[in-house]
């Protein structure tokens, strides 16, 4: 039987990965909750609205009522703050937190303890105090508790300074460091045995998460920088750390995280499934990695998801041109939409125009593609005929690439008509 788990709040980019890593597992189901209806409202297909924020006194009472209401096994928290609080109160909310420990969760979630936990151990950055007279300009100010980009600048004079600090008093002023960065994705067993290190450079950086992400070769100093952690802070699951060089070129300590990073699935591309990974160790499942070996760049922008409110039971759909693309190959996307449509019982129909004599027999083409036997039926007209004679259920879309017959449709029928353009509307 699946183990429920709930993923909170499920518009994070930490949810959004989860639901990407673990959707299609055999062993786990996912339950989004938001206290904000967000794009997650859009991913997750079950879904939980309106829960109180971290901060608001009934939260956790709330949280426990949903774990109880839907027999959740596991809360897989998709945010810094969230997992600090929802590990700390682990036992009173009646399931497992996917995290590590209290301690170490409340020292990723500040930089100042971070600093001062390791300062002895790793290169981390000098950290001015606020009355001291700072010479050394630019200096780099960030929020001791925070997390992206949120309230983190590169300073350039004293002016600038008290200005900022004076909208973000709960800052660290530290040293401003110019070299290349890294986010170091890494996983420790429920033994505290760290099993994966694996270092990447962040290329390109957007609201302070790594949109263009590649991975770097290690000659040693990325893992024994990640030994010299693990020995030092209890880790159980998935993990990242951030690093910066040094005018020297010296690795330095920016922060620490107790969850995975965001842009990890540069490495899921590669067989390291960091998500899913922190969900088996967290059961007490033993895990190990296959990478497969090959080189992945990875590039991130901004995705759409739709819901819209039509009832449909059957799909009318062209093919040439609109399945069968160029005259050669078949259109992934759509087909991939009827297959959907295959698994929620929705009826389909081909309804072509396709001239044999010209185009080659359909139904040996329909062979050739493989697709022969998807179809509920195949309407096969004369090209000068009119399709919209052949609709005979008013519970239906129509899917085609002429706008000629895509108005026809619409005037004479009254369904929804589609292009190629708004198939992802459907998926």
């Amino acid at each position: 039987m699946k183990k429920n788990i709930l993923v909170f709040p499920c518009g994070s980019e930490i949810a959004l990965e989860i639901y990407r890593s673990v959707n299609k597992s055999a062993h786990f189901n996912l339950i989004g909750a938001s206290s904000v209806d967000d794009h997650g409202k859009f991913v997750y297909e079950n879904y939980i609205g309106d829960v109180p924020f971290v901060t608001e006194p009934n939260f956790l009472a709330t949280i426990k009522q949903i774990v109880a209401e839907n027999k959740i096994d596991a809360i897989y928290p998709a945010m810094d703050m969230v997992i600090e609080i929802l590990k700390k109160n682990e036992n009173a909310i009646g399931c497992k937190v996917i995290a590590s420990c209290s301690e170490t969760t409340q020292i990723c979630l500040s930089k100042s303890k971070t600093y001062k936990r390791l300062s002895r151990i790793v290169k981390t950055p000098h950290i001015y105090n606020k009355a001291d007279a700072i010479q050394n300009y630019p200096v780099f100010v960030k929020p001791d508790i925070g997390y992206g980009s949120r309230g983190a600048k590169k300073i350039l004079n004293k002016e600038d300074l008290n200005v900022h600090l004076s909208e973000y008093p709960h800052s660290i002023i530290c040293e401003y460091i110019s070299g290349e960065e890294y986010t170091v994705d890494c996983f420790t067993d429920y033994n505290g045995n760290l099993i994966v290190v694996k270092p990447r450079e962040r290329c390109r950086i957007m609201n302070g998460i790594s949109v263009n992400t590649k991975p770097v070769y290690d000659n040693g100093e990325f893992v024994d920088f990640a030994r010299k952690i693990n020995a030092e802070i209890n880790f159980n699951g998935a993990w990242f750390f951030q690093v910066k060089r040094n005018s020297d070129g010296v690795l330095t300590l920016m922060e620490i995280a107790s969850r995975f990073g965001g842009s990890s699935s540069l490495f899921r591309a590669k067989g390291i499934n960091f998500a899913l990974m922190s969900l088996y160790n967290a059961f007490d499942i033993s895990v190990s990695v296959i990478e497969n070996d090959y080189y992945v760049e990875m590039d991130r922008a901004l995705d759409n998801k739709y819901k819209i409110d039509i009832f449909y039971n059957e799909v009318y759909v062209d093919f040439d041109d609109c399945i069968y693309l160029d005259k050669k190959n078949v259109n992934a996307e759509l087909v991939s939409f009827l297959y959907r449509c295959v698994n929620n019982k929705i009826r389909l129909t081909l309804l072509s125009k396709h001239d044999d004599a010209t185009l080659g027999d359909l139904d040996e083409l329909l062979k050739k593609l493989r697709i022969q036997n998807l179809f509920d039926r195949i309407i096969h007209i004369n090209p000068l005929e009119q399709k919209y004679k052949y609709i005979d259920n008013k519970n239906s879309i129509f899917i085609d690439d002429s706008f000629a017959e895509r108005r026809e449709i619409a005037q004479h029928c009254g369904i929804p008509v589609f292009g190629l353009d708004m198939v992802e509307v459907l998926l």
